[in-house]
C-alpha cells in the first residue's frame, strides 16, 4: 500500500490535515494522486541536493504528465482532468532552470505526509493498548522528535551548501589564475578584476552564511541536548530507579538510544564540515577571512557538545547477585562498529563511601577488565558483561567494623560500583566513568531484610545516586509516596497492587482516622527500627513477612483478588454480618512476625443471630505442607454429635467457594502409604466445637493488641492437623474414644483460636455439607474395604500401627531461608539493570 493510499484511509481528523496540506498551488493534489506510485519511488531528497538528478526527475515528471493527459483524452468523462493536467505541466515549466527547487517542494510534501501518518499511528497504538500517557510527556517526546528531524534536515542542507561553497571557490580560483596568466589590455584587466571582486564578495558572503548556519545549528543542538540530558534522561533514570522497587514504569531505552545516536551523528557531521573549511582555507584565503576567526570557537562548541552527550550516554546495567557472584553489564549505546572490541572497561568499588571513617572497604575479585563488544547485546549495542564478580572485605587494622562518622548500621552504608573506559573516535578523546546506584553490602543473610528496607527507602525518596550519606539525615516519606511504594511491592510479588480500600485500612492503622492522609508522614525510624505497639517487630518486618507469604504461597490467590488482605476487625464484622450464612473472607494476620493469613466467616444461630468466627492464622509452616485452597476445601468444624462440617460456603461478597478456589484444589492420593490403598484419605484441618472464636467486639484502633489477632497459647489448642478418612465411621460416631482420636493427631499443627462457639449448634446450609452420613457407619466402612479383607482385623491393625502416618510428612519444619552469600558480604542492590549515571 502506498503512502498516499494510507493517507486516504485515515480518520477524519488526520485526513483533514492531509486535505489542508494540499490546499495550495505548489504541488497539486491531483498530480499527487494520479502519479502516486511513481512519485513515492523516487529519491526527491537526493534530487533537492543534486542538480543532475533533479533535472532528470524533472524531465520524467513532464513525460508522466503527458502520458496522463493522453489517458484522460481517451476517456469521455475526464475533460476537466485533461484540461487541469495541461495547466499543471505549464506551471511546472517555470522550474526548468532550477529543477532542484521543485524536487525540494515535492520532498517537503512527502515529509509532511509521513508526519501525519506517524501521528495517526501513534494515536491508534495508544487507543489499542488503552494507554493514557500524560499529555505533557507525549508533547515533550513529540518536540524532541521534531527538533531532531529539523536538525537532520539542516545537516543535509549544509552538506549540499558545503559542496556548493567548494565549487564556488574552485570557480573563483580558476578565474583568478586565468586572470594572472592572461595577457590583455588594462581595460580588460580592470573588468576582470571587478568580476573577480564580485565573485570574492559572493564567496565571502557564502562563507559567512555557512558559519552562521553552523552556529545556529549548534544553538538548536544545545537546546536539544538540554532537553535530552536534563529532562528526558533524568526522567528515565527516575523511572528506572522506581522500577527496581516494583513500579510498573516503562524503562525501555529505545527512544533514548535513537535520540542520542541521531544527535551525536549530527555533531560528528558538523565536525566534518569544520574540517572541510580548514581544507578550503588551505587552498585559498584572503584578508578578513571569516573562517580564520569564527571557526575555532565553533569547533570548541562542537567538541563540548559531543563530550557532554557521550559522557551521559554510558550506562551500567546492575543485575541481581546469585549466591557468591555478582553480574554487572555496562553499555555504551552509541553503536560504532569501528569501536567493537576496542574500548576496554575496568571495574572497581567507588572510594567515595570508603573515605568515610568506619565505612567498610572492599576489593573486587574476578575479571576486572573487559572490552565493549556487540556480541554481548541482543540489539547490536556496545556491551561489556562482567558475569562473575566477587566483593572481598578488606581487613583494616585489628579487623572488624569501627564506629563510622555517621553512626550508621551496616545496612545503611551505601557503596557504588564504578566503571571506567576511554572513548577515542574521529579525533575526539573522552575519558568515561559511570557508576551503579548505591548498593548495600551485608555480612550475612540475617541482614537481608534490613538491607532491602534501605533499598526501598533510598529509591523511594532519593534521586541523587552519589548521596552515600543519605541515611545520615533520611527524610520522612509522605503517605502518598509510602502507599505507592507498598503497592509496588505487592504488584511485584503477586501481580496485583493495593487498592484504595486496602491502602485506607493501612493508613488508619498508622495515622488514625483522617479526612485526608496526603500530609501524613512516616519516618525511616518508624518504618524499620521501632517496634509496633505491643509487638517485638517493626512495621517493615511485618509487611515483609506478608509479602514473602504472598510471593511463596499466595501469589495466584492475591492476583485474582480472592484475598481481601488488609481489613480491620470492625469493618470485617460489618461486611460479614450483612451476608448469607457461610460467607467468609481472607485477611492477613497483624500479630505474626513472619506473615500469617486467616479467614473469618459468618454463621447464624437458630434464633437468627449472626456471629463472626475466626481461625488461628496459617503461617508459611502450614502452607508449606497444605496449600490454602486445599485448607479451605477440607476445613471442618465439629457440630452436634461430633459431625464434621465445612462452614465455608461463599467467598465475600457472594462467590461460591468451589467456583473461587476450585481451579487451585489438588487431591493427594497418598499412594506411598501401604494402609491408604484400602482407605481413601484426605488431609484436613478440624476444629472441635470449642475450637473457633467469635470476633471480639470493640472499637477500631491502630496497630494495637485490641485490634490485632488475639495471642495464642501452645497449650490447650484443640485445633490440630488431622488425618481424616472420608468413609471412616471414626469421626461420625458420637462415642469416639478421645485417646484413640488423639493417637492420630499431629500436635505440631495449629489452625484456630481458643474461644468457643455458642452452645447452640449453628445452622449450616446443606450446600456446605461435604459428607453423607445417612448410611450406617459399619456399612460405610465396609464399602471402603476390599471384599476379601477382615474389617475388624484391618481396622485394629490400622489404628494400632506405629507407621500410621508414614508417607505423609506433617512435621513442622523451620522455613528454609534463601541465603545469598557474596564472599564476606551479601550485596543488596539499590539499582537494577540499565542504570544511566553521570560521571
Amino acid at each position: 500500500m502506498t503512502q498516499w493510499e494510507r493517507l486516504q484511509q485515515l480518520d477524519t481528523v488526520y485526513s483533514q490535515r492531509a486535505f489542508d496540506l494540499y490546499n495550495r498551488d505548489e504541488f497539486p493534489m491531483e498530480v499527487r494522486h494520479y502519479l502516486a506510485h511513481w512519485i513515492e519511488g523516487q529519491d526527491w531528497e537526493r534530487a533537492s541536493r543534486d542538480s543532475s538528478q533533479a533535472a532528470f526527475l524533472f524531465q520524467v515528471l513532464l513525460e508522466n504528465l503527458d502520458n496522463q493527459f493522453s489517458r484522460f483524452a481517451q476517456e469521455k468523462d475526464s475533460f476537466l482532468l485533461q484540461r487541469n493536467f495541461r495547466r499543471y505541466k505549464q506551471n511546472f515549466q517555470k522550474y526548468q532552470e532550477e529543477p532542484y527547487t521543485l524536487a525540494t517542494i515535492i520532498n517537503w510534501f512527502l515529509v509532511k505526509e509521513r508526519e501525519i501518518l506517524n501521528d495517526a499511528e501513534l494515536a491508534q497504538q495508544v487507543q489499542t493498548l488503552q494507554v493514557q500517557p500524560a499529555a505533557v510527556e507525549l508533547e515533550s517526546q513529540r518536540q524532541v522528535e521534531k527538533s531532531l528531524k529539523d536538525l537532520k534536515t539542516k545537516v543535509e542542507v549544509m552538506e549540499h551548501s558545503i559542496r556548493c561553497l567548494e565549487e564556488q571557490q574552485d570557480e573563483f580560483d580558476f578565474k583568478y589564475q586565468t586572470h594572472l596568466m592572461d595577457s590583455c589590455t588594462e581595460e580588460e584587466k580592470k573588468m576582470q578584476v571587478e568580476g573577480l571582486q564580485k565573485m570574492l564578495n559572493a564567496l565571502d558572503k557564502c562563507r559567512r552564511n555557512f558559519l552562521s548556519d553552523i552556529s545556529a545549528m549548534l544553538d538548536a543542538a544545545d537546546v536539544l541536548r538540554s532537553a535530552l540530558i536534563d529532562e528526558e534522561l533524568v526522567d528515565w533514570k527516575r523511572r528506572q530507579q522506581k522500577s527496581c522497587i516494583g513500579a510498573p514504569d516503562d524503562t525501555s531505552l529505545e527512544h533514548l538510544e535513537k535520540w542520542f545516536t541521531q544527535i551525536i551523528e549530527c555533531m560528528f557531521q558538523l565536525q566534518k564540515f569544520l574540517q572541510k573549511l580548514d581544507e578550503l582555507v588551505g587552498k585559498m584565503t584572503y584578508d578578513n577571512d571569516p573562517i580564520l576567526v569564527r571557526k575555532p570557537p565553533l569547533k570548541s562548541r562542537v567538541d563540548t557538545l559531543l563530550t557532554h552527550l557521550i559522557k551521559r550516554y554510558t550506562q551500567t546495567r546492575t543485575q541481581q547477585h546469585t549466591h557468591w557472584k555478582l553480574r554487572v553489564r555496562v553499555s555504551l549505546l552509541y553503536k560504532v562498529s569501528e569501536l567493537n572490541h576496542v574500548m576496554k572497561v575496568t571495574v572497581s568499588v567507588n572510594n567515595a563511601a570508603s573515605q568515610l571513617k568506619g565505612f567498610r572497604k572492599f576489593n573486587v575479585l574476578g575479571t576486572l577488565s573487559k572490552a565493549l563488544n556487540m556480541a554481548e547485546s541482543m540489539n547490536g549495542g556496545m556491551v561489556a558483561d562482567f558475569r562473575h564478580l566477587t566483593l572481598k572485605d578488606q581487613k583494616v587494622g585489628g579487623g572488624g567494623k569501627g564506629i563510622n562518622d555517621l553512626s550508621l548500621s551496616v545496612t545503611e552504608e551505601l557503596h557504588r560500583i564504578t566503571f571506567q573506559t576511554q572513548f577515542d573516535y574521529q579525533g575526539l578523546s573522552v575519558p568515561l566513568e559511570t557508576s551503579s546506584l548505591p548498593v548495600v553490602v551485608v555480612s550475612n543473610s540475617s541482614q537481608q531484610q534490613s538491607a532491602w528496607a534501605s533499598v526501598l527507602w533510598f529509591n523511594m525518596l532519593c534521586s541523587d545516586p552519589k548521596n552515600v550519606k543519605f541515611f545520615e539525615t533520611s527524610p520522612a516519606a509522605t503517605w502518598p509516596q509510602f502507599g505507592e511504594m507498598l503497592s509496588w511491592q505487592f504488584l511485584s510479588c503477586g501481580k496485583r497492587g493495593l487498592d484504595s480500600d486496602q491502602l485506607e485500612t493501612l493508613a488508619i492503622k498508622l495515622f488514625g482516622k483522617q479526612q485526608s492522609y496526603d500530609s501524613c508522614k512516616i519516618s525511616w525510624t518508624k518504618f524499620s527500627k521501632e517496634n509496633l505497639p505491643d509487638t517485638n517487630f517493626t512495621l517493615w518486618v511485618w509487611l515483609d513477612g506478608i509479602l514473602t507469604l504472598v510471593k511463596l504461597y499466595l501469589s495466584d490467590l492475591w492476583s485474582d483478588g480472592s484475598i481481601m488482605g488488609f481489613v480491620s476487625k470492625g469493618k470485617e464484622r460489618l461486611l460479614l454480618k450483612k451476608k448469607q450464612n457461610g460467607t467468609f473472607l481472607l485477611r492477613f494476620s497483624e500479630s505474626i512476625k513472619d506473615g500469617g493469613i486467616t479467614f473469618s466467616w459468618v454463621q447464624y444461630a437458630n434464633d437468627g443471630t449472626p456471629s463472626v468466627q475466626t481461625v488461628k492464622p496459617f503461617t508459611s509452616t502450614d502452607l508449606k505442607q497444605i496449600a490454602l485452597p486445599d485448607i479451605l476445601c477440607n476445613f471442618r468444624i465439629m457440630v452436634a454429635e461430633n459431625i464434621p462440617v465445612n462452614p465455608l460456603c461463599y467467598l465475600y461478597p457472594n462467590t461460591p467457594k468451589d467456583q473461587a478456589f476450585g481451579k487451585y484444589y489438588s487431591e493427594k492420593t497418598g499412594e506411598e502409604n501401604p494402609y491408604l490403598k484400602y482407605l481413601k484419605t484426605k488431609l484436613v484441618f478440624v476444629s472441635k466445637e470449642n475450637g473457633c472464636s467469635g470476633v471480639r467486639e470493640g472499637p477500631e484502633s491502630d496497630l494495637s493488641t485490641q485490634d490485632r489477632d488475639p495471642p495464642f497459647s501452645d497449650a490447650g489448642d484443640d485445633d490440630l492437623l488431622l488425618q481424616v478418612f472420608e468413609k471412616s465411621p471414626m469421626l461420625s460416631s458420637s462415642t469416639t474414644d478421645d485417646d484413640m482420636l488423639n493417637s492420630i493427631l499431629d500436635s505440631d499443627s495449629e489452625c484456630t483460636v481458643p474461644d468457643a462457639f455458642p452452645p447452640t449448634a449453628p445452622h449450616i446450609s446443606p450446600s456446605c455439607l461435604q459428607h453423607n452420613f445417612s448410611e450406617s457407619p459399619l456399612d460405610i466402612f465396609a464399602d471402603a474395604l476390599s471384599p476379601d479383607i477382615d474389617v475388624n482385623v484391618t481396622l485394629h491393625e490400622f489404628i494400632n500401627s506405629p507407621d500410621i502416618l508414614n508417607g505423609i510428612n506433617l512435621r513442622m519444619l523451620p522455613e528454609e531461608s534463601d541465603d545469598f552469600v557474596l564472599d564476606s558480604g551479601l550485596i543488596q542492590d539499590l539499582g537494577y539493570p540499565n542504570i544511566p549515571l553521570t560521571p
